[in-house]
């Protein structure tokens, strides 16, 4: 059975939506670039219906230590995804600073992309693998962009981890399938426009994975 992460929300119908489709873990985008970025404040506001019914994941991007105590002050979430240059050194810093749990992004193109991955196990609750954003990108992820799913299949790691970039209500399902992925991450597939979240498609989105 594979759980989903619905990442970005700002709204409380958007994230009424993924709490009522059973999304096992909620995100909210702490990255000014970021169209999807919440203020902490904004987001413990927001994220407190979700306590005790889903993980709450705090996104950040290389972010410095004033800001992870802030968030970890305020928003109190369950994890920590770190979708930057963030060395396994800094994840442990992370963990330390905030007592979060930690998810760690990995892009990925090709199969050499997975070479640290097994080196990151010792540092993380979850690895996610996304895809590589376009060249020139100001954005980490978000994008739209996906990669090649057969290129996780017959994979193994200590700890369930995510498959992300480019996940649709259309194509989560096939993901799972061919990749064999226990958890999925969206944000831009179920959205009309930058930052836009569609209960609609939230909700079709959890249910293409209950489904698949």
């Amino acid at each position: 059975m594979t759980s989903a992460k619905i990442c970005g929300l700002t709204t409380p119908e958007a994230l009424d939506a993924a709490l009522a489709g059973g999304a096992a873990f909620v995100g909210a985008v702490v990255f000014p670039k970021s169209p999807r970025h919440i203020q902490p404040l904004h987001a413990a506001t927001l994220f407190e219906r979700a306590r005790n019914r889903a993980k709450i994941v705090a996104v950040t991007v290389d972010a410095d230590e004033a800001l992870l105590t802030e968030i970890a002050l305020i928003l109190k979430p369950d994890l920590i995804q770190l979708h930057g240059h963030e060395s396994r050194e800094q994840a442990e810093r992370v963990r330390m600073l905030t007592g979060a749990g930690i998810i760690k992004v990995l892009p990925i193109r090709a199969h050499e992309d997975f070479a640290g991955a097994n080196d990151w196990e010792p540092f993380v609750d979850h690895l996610m693998f996304d895809a590589k954003p376009p060249e020139g990108s100001a954005l980490p992820g978000g994008v739209g962009a996906r990669f090649d799913w057969a290129l996780l299949a017959e994979r193994a790691f200590r700890h369930p981890w995510f498959v992300a970039g480019g996940l649709t209500p259309d194509n989560v399902a096939q993901a799972i399938r061919i990749s064999g992925a226990p958890l999925v991450d969206v944000s831009s597939g179920v959205e009309t426009a930058p930052g836009v979240k569609d209960p609609a498609l939230i909700a079709a989105f959890l249910e293409a994975v209950r489904s698949a």
